[in-house]
Parts: structure tokens; sequence; C-alpha cells
């Protein structure tokens, strides 16, 4: 087989449907209203980075396909923070140093948390997000934000479409509920 160069990601739609969605869901304004997250480039940051580690979670054991259409999102999410630092007046020369840096802060919100998702360890998660997310004397709302994952990752187990561009999330108040906490 030769290699085309010019050839489509195949899943490249599928990722970006997914993309969106993550991206609508991490700008809800219950998270900067009522759940601590501050609304400032570093806040929407970090919930997308959350949100993409959920959709992470779900699709780490699945097949290569799955492993490929994961790949991709991974790829159009830094690709899209490079677009918008460099929307932001960011130079050309820092770009890279600060995609870096964000790829880091993705890749240590992702080793915290993991864990705590396959074990559904609601204190360990609480002071993961707490020590990533929010000021460490604010654990009520990374136990909130605790709360809302677990609701998610539930929601995320049944289905089966993510790969194909179908992801559904529950609205904040209704994951932290399906999650044990109060919404």
């Amino acid at each position: 087989m030769i290699f085309n160069p010019f050839r489509k990601n195949p899943h490249a739609d599928a990722a970006y449907a997914v993309y969106n969605a993550i991206v609508a869901q991490s700008r809800h304004p219950d998270f900067y209203l009522h759940y601590g997250i501050h609304d400032n480039v570093t806040g929407r940051f970090d919930m997308i980075a959350l949100h993409l580690s959920l959709v992470f979670h779900r699709l780490h054991e699945e097949d290569e396909q799955t492993r490929q259409f994961a790949q991709t999102l991974f790829d159009l999410f830094f690709k899209d923070m490079d677009r918008s630092l460099r929307e932001m007046g960011v130079g050309d020369l820092t770009v890279p140093k600060k995609v870096k840096k964000m790829s880091e802060l993705f890749y240590g919100l992702l080793g915290a948390i993991k864990d705590y998702f396959d074990s559904k360890d609601v204190e360990g998660l609480t002071q993961a997000l707490s020590r990533n997310l929010f000021d460490p004397e604010d654990p009520e709302n990374a136990k909130i934000l605790a709360h809302y994952c677990f609701g998610q990752l539930d929601h995320l187990d049944p289905q089966g479409q993510i790969d194909k561009g179908t992801l559904n999330l529950l609205s904040p108040n209704d994951a932290i509920q399906a999650g044990g906490g109060q919404g």
C-alpha cells in the first residue's frame, strides 16, 4: 500500500464532533458560577482537560480503531490550544513552549485522577482535584466536582458510539446527583 499524505483522517469528523461537545460542556456556566472553577484561560483549559480525561477513561480499553480515534481527539485538543494561544497574541516562538506546558499539565491531571476513576474513590479524587484545579483550601467544590466526574463516568460507560462522533453528557447538576452528590 502506498502512503497517501493527502488522505483524510477517517476519525477527524467524529473527533471534531466529540471535541465540540466537550468544549460546550466545559463552558457550562454552572462550573464558573456555582462550583468554584475560575472563569479565565486556566479554568477553561482545566475543564476541557477534565472532560477529555473522562472521555479518554471511557475509551481506554477499546480496540485499535478507538485508540486511533482517541489519538485524533488528543491531537485536535492541542491544535486548538495552539490556535487559541495564537489568537490571544502569544508570539510564534512562545506558542510551542506554552503548548508543551499545557501537555504537561494535562498529563499531570490525567495521571493524578486515573487511579481514582478506576477505584471509584471519591475522597482520593477530591484530593487530586483540589491539588490540580482548586485552591486546596476549597475542598467542598473539589468534592462536588468529584461527584460530577463519577456521575459522568457512569453515564458514559454504556455509550458505544463515542468514536463515531456521538457524545452525550449530563448537565452538571444531573451528573453531580448521579455521582452521589448534592447538585
